[in-house]
């Protein structure tokens, strides 16, 4: 079964039209959280909003949306504001815009979703845009409303639906001029086929196993511990001071020891 879809509304492309479901692509439901406690009673803790000067609490209805304008002065904004700014249709992707495939770099990236027709009727309108995309190498271009926010969007042909793709806006985004301008370093021919050959030891295709995050599996052994003894805190010992790194001095001797142990470990694991 599909995951639910968070937003329903149309694709649009000039005339062509058909209904569309957005579902996240990715999901933090099988990471562990944690609650904050009162350590004495156990009990959860709630948070509250106080008055900065008063120190009373501010319930939820007098709580209001602020941009300050200078030092402690603020103009305030109400949902009724922010509608009217806001698009006028929030439920259609209208594509206003194609660019290259490959001319978006990555750094705009921001979060992937998942686009599917929401009707047997509209799939044929769907096919034929992601087709049309697929076959000229372009992705579109275009802006929605997601949690009460606009956002540039990206759709990207893939297998037979469409990835959506929250974008950054262009004043989100450092530059990287000014930051690697200083490094004036030129790399060694002769280090560089040394990493070369480093590089192509440890070379494998990829495996979603790769990214796997180990942290939660530790903490969900150690959450089983708690519920049978508290573990004792594991002290530092002189093996792991020997595999603290420390400074390389040599960079040369240091790759051809990493290339010897990685044929060394090679030759072991292929007995």
């Amino acid at each position: 079964m599909a995951p639910r879809g968070l937003w329903k509304g149309y694709l649009k492309l000039s005339l062509v039209t058909c209904p569309v479901v957005l579902a996240p692509a990715t999901s933090a439901a099988e990471r562990i959280r944690f609650h904050t406690l009162n350590r004495a009673t156990g009990n959860r803790v709630e948070g509250v909003y106080v008055d900065g000067e008063t120190g009373k609490t501010v319930e939820s209805d007098d709580q209001a949306r602020g941009y300050e304008r200078e030092p402690g002065r603020y103009v305030i904004l109400d949902d009724d504001d922010l509608d009217s700014v806001a698009l006028e249709s929030n439920r259609t992707i209208d594509i206003a815009t194609f660019v290259p495939a490959d001319t978006v770099e990555w750094i705009w990236y921001d979060t992937p979703h998942f686009l599917m027709p929401d009707d047997p009727v509209g799939e044929e309108a769907f096919a034929v845009i992601r087709e049309a995309m697929a076959a000229t190498g372009k992705v579109g271009l275009s802006r929605v409303v997601l949690h009460r926010r606009e956002r540039p969007v990206m759709l990207e042909p893939r297998g037979r639906g469409i990835v959506l793709w929250t974008l950054h806006y262009s004043d989100e985004l450092r530059r990287p001029e000014g930051y690697f301008d200083d490094i004036d370093e030129k790399a060694d021919g002769d280090l560089v086929t040394l990493v070369g050959k480093l590089i192509d030891k440890r070379t494998q295709n990829w495996d979603s196993a790769l990214v796997h995050d180990p942290l939660q599996d530790n903490l969900k052994q150690l959450i089983a511990s708690k519920k049978k003894k508290r573990p004792a805190r594991r002290r530092r010992t002189e093996a792991d001071e020997e595999d603290t790194p420390t400074n390389v001095v040599n960079i040369m001797d240091a790759l051809k020891k990493s290339l010897a142990a990685e044929r060394g470990s090679g030759s072991k694991s292929g007995r």
